[in-house]
């Protein structure tokens, strides 16, 4: 979905503007991505780590967030 390859989607999508959030996506990148409107898709993060917004659990290690762009490999946007 909106070139998010299947190994880096997250269980939820949100779209927030001309973006996609995919995944249990910290507010503070949210926000990041709002402001700063990168010339990508959008963002994710991938599966449903424990202890990220929405989920149970203790947090297990830092957040990596991708960008997500059509035809284009990942890369990280921001670890939390």
């Amino acid at each position: 979905m909106r070139g998010i390859p299947d190994d880096f989607q997250g269980c939820h999508t949100a779209f927030l503007d001309d973006y996609v959030v995919s995944g249990h996506v910290p507010i503070d990148v949210v926000n990041r991505l709002l402001e700063e409107r990168p010339e990508i898709a959008g963002v994710t993060l991938p599966g449903m780590p424990l202890g990220s917004p929405g989920m149970g659990g203790a947090k297990q290690e830092p957040f990596k967030i991708y960008t997500v762009e059509e035809g284009v490999s990942p890369t990280v946007y921001a670890v939390e």
